[in-house]
């Protein structure tokens, strides 16, 4: 049977993305393989588009998002599969080919939690998180080398950002007798690197925030305690308006805030936290919560105060932090599924 005919019979589509070439894999309604075939990722959409509608499964990952959408145009109806999910279904050793057979399988399970397909917004504004991200690692490896250097020298700096920037000027002026005319260039140039990366940053910041507050979603989700723009920007790159999960509990097993279980014979055993899914996201709701602890006074008027009150008697302030996080993604999946703002239940103290 031909590749053309075989593909007009094709109730499921698998395919495996690559850098240049996808593979895909067929299944009719009995789950017989009827396509087998390799094609260049800028034919995909062409191959596909006198195919019949047809449910089809693609490997989540680099690209996808435009392929899922070109596919989408077509007809089809396209959903992302997780390479975890689609592990147990792969038979015998890896290949590209398997692996296309295992995401066929995969998104024919009800069970199956697929990705959504984002939008170009979406897409810009995780660009921008990424190029943050990435904008503060190279700040914190600039400072990290300035204090390797001073330190060689005999000039500890107390931990803290803004202790090296207040301290900087006055060693490099006044430190010569320590520090040679070559090791004060180097240090100065450190230093310049760490003013542009500073100013790389805060362009950034305030870019993030400009379009999280231009965002109703956004807007929404920062009347949540302890949620600003760029976690309100974050989280509508990361998952759109929340219809991936059927409820908070599952966003927030999905970020990782979770108990990993380890249960058998009826005997519940919990471990550490998962630390599953988006971990730039996970850890957004985690500098929240801290911010939140920071300020008991407020735990009242944000509806916290009696259970945070009991809960920081029991528990390590680690901990008490991760619970927090828990809770706030919970509420913030519900603030932005149901598309209304947060808001506080404060009791009224009892004379």
């Amino acid at each position: 049977m031909s590749h053309k005919t075989a593909a007009t019979v094709a109730h499921t589509i698998g395919i495996d993305t690559g850098k240049n070439i996808m593979h895909l894999i067929g299944l009719d309604d009995q789950g017989a393989i009827v396509l087998r075939e390799k094609i260049a990722r800028g034919r995909i959409a062409a191959r596909l588009a006198n195919v019949p509608r047809c449910l089809i499964g693609i490997e989540a990952g680099m690209s996808t998002h435009y392929v899922a959408r070109e596919l989408s145009a077509l007809g089809h109806d396209v959903k992302q599969v997780p390479p975890a999910y689609a592990k147990p279904f792969r038979q015998s050793y890896k290949n590209d080919f398997r692996d296309a057979y295992a995401v066929a399988e995969a998104v024919q399970r009800p069970s199956t939690r697929c990705v959504p397909v984002k939008t170009d917004n979406q897409l810009d504004l995780q660009a921008l998180h990424r190029v943050r991200s990435r904008l503060i690692s190279d700040r914190t490896a600039v400072i990290n080398q300035i204090r390797s250097f001073l330190l060689e020298r005999g000039m500890p700096v107390r931990q803290g950002l803004r202790f090296l920037r207040h301290q900087l000027p006055d060693i490099l002026a006044t430190r010569t007798d320590v520090l040679s005319p070559r090791m004060v260039r180097i240090v100065e140039d450190l230093a310049g690197d760490w003013s542009h990366l500073d100013e790389r940053i805060e362009n950034v910041t305030d870019e993030i925030e400009a379009l999280a507050r231009g965002d109703a979603s956004c807007r929404q989700l920062m009347t949540v305690p302890g949620i600003g723009p760029i976690i309100a920007g974050a989280m509508v790159a990361a998952i759109g308006n929340g219809t991936a999960f059927v409820k908070g509990r599952d966003f927030a097993a999905w970020l990782g805030l979770v108990p990993k279980q380890m249960s058998t014979g009826d005997r519940t055993i919990l471990g550490r936290i998962t630390k599953r899914g988006n971990r730039y996201l996970r850890m957004l709701f985690m500098q929240g919560a801290r911010v939140i602890l920071l300020r008991p006074e407020n735990w009242q008027k944000h509806s916290f105060g009696v259970w945070l009150t009991a809960a920081a008697k029991r528990l390590h302030h680690n901990v008490l932090a991760t619970a927090l996080a828990n809770k706030l993604a919970r509420i913030t999946w519900t603030v932005l599924a149901q598309g209304r703002s947060y808001e506080a239940r404060v009791e009224p103290r009892t004379a």
